[in-house]
C-alpha cells in the first residue's frame, strides 16, 4: 500500500509547492492593465498601419489612455472610430479629413523606356539598388508592386508596369507610401480631386527625353492658378490642398498634361 501512496504523496506535495511559486510569481510579476487602454484598443481597427505616428495600434491605444496623442488620428477607422475614442476618453473629437493615396507617376511603358534587363528579385526596393532602376528616368515607378503588397486593402494595382490607387478602396493610410523607394506615393485629402503626376526633378529637356508625361516646370500652371494654389520648385509642380479649389484651370494649361483632375 505504501508503494502506492508514497508516490501520490510526493505528486501532491510537488503540485502545492508549484502552486505556491505560481501565486507567488503571480503577485510579483504582475502588470496592472489600463482598462482604458483595453477598450480603446478594442474599438481600433487593428491595421497597424502606423498612419496615426505610432508604431501600431496597441501604442497608439496606450498614448490615448495616456492623453499623449489625438483621438482622431486614426485614417483607417475614420470618424466613426474616433467618435468612440472620444467617447471612452469623455472628450470632444475635432473634424476628422478623409485621406487617400495618389501616385506622382505616369510613366508606364508607352511613355518611358526600359534601360536595363532587370532580372532579379521582383522588388521595387531591390530594383532601385541596381542604378537607380531599370526606367531611363530615375524618379519613375518601379512597376514591382512592394505598395500591392503593403496595402492592407487591396486598393493598389499594377497596370502596364504603373501603380494605380482604387480610390473606392483606398483609405489613405500611407502604408504605400512607407515602402515606396520612389517616393511617388503622396497622401492628400480626399475631397482634393487635382494632383500632379509627376515628381521628376529634371529640367525641360531632361525630362522630355525620359518621359513625354513629366512635368516641363514651364509654370504654365503656376501662372494659371489664380488661387496661388500651385508652385513649381527644382523643375516641379506642386498643389497646395488648402489653397486648390479644384477648378481644373491647371490641368488644362499644362503642356503634357501631367497634372490629374477627376472630372
Amino acid at each position: 500500500m505504501s508503494a502506492i501512496l508514497t508516490p501520490v504523496l510526493i505528486v501532491v506535495i510537488i503540485g502545492a509547492i508549484a502552486g505556491l511559486v505560481l501565486s507567488i510569481a503571480a503577485k510579483v510579476f504582475y502588470v496592472e492593465v489600463d482598462e482604458t487602454q483595453v477598450k480603446i484598443r478594442e474599438v481600433l481597427p487593428g491595421a497597424n498601419c502606423g498612419a496615426c505616428g505610432c508604431a501600431g495600434c496597441d501604442e497608439y491605444a496606450s498614448k490615448l489612455a495616456k492623453g499623449e496623442a489625438e483621438p482622431n488620428l486614426c485614417p483607417v477607422g475614420g470618424a466613426a472610430v474616433a467618435a468612440q475614442i472620444g467617447e471612452i476618453l469623455g472628450v470632444e473629437v475635432g473634424a476628422m479629413e478623409a485621406k487617400k493615396a495618389v501616385i506622382r507617376c505616369r510613366g508606364h511603358l508607352n511613355t518611358t523606356d526600359f534601360i536595363m534587363d532587370y532580372t532579379g528579385p521582383k522588388s521595387c526596393a531591390v530594383a532601385k539598388m541596381y542604378y537607380g532602376g531599370r526606367t531611363s528616368c530615375n524618379f519613375a515607378c518601379l512597376g514591382y508592386g512592394d505598395c500591392v503588397a503593403a496595402c492592407p486593402y487591396d486598393a493598389i494595382s499594377i497596370k502596364n508596369d504603373l501603380a494605380h490607387i482604387d480610390h473606392s478602396l483606398c483609405v489613405g493610410c500611407g502604408a504605400c507610401a512607407k515602402v515606396c523607394p520612389q517616393d511617388i506615393m503622396e497622401i492628400i485629402p480626399a475631397a482634393q480631386q487635382t494632383w500632379v503626376t509627376c515628381r521628376s526633378k529634371e529640367n525641360a529637356l531632361g525630362t522630355r527625353k525620359v518621359c513625354t508625361n513629366g512635368c516641363l516646370g514651364c509654370k504654365k500652371c503656376e501662372r494659371t492658378c489664380e488661387f496661388g494654389a500651385i508652385t513649381v520648385t527644382d523643375n516641379r509642380a506642386h498643389i497646395d490642398p488648402e489653397k486648390c479649389t479644384n477648378c481644373g484651370k491647371c490641368a488644362e494649361a499644362c503642356p503634357t498634361k501631367c497634372i490629374h483632375m477627376n472630372y
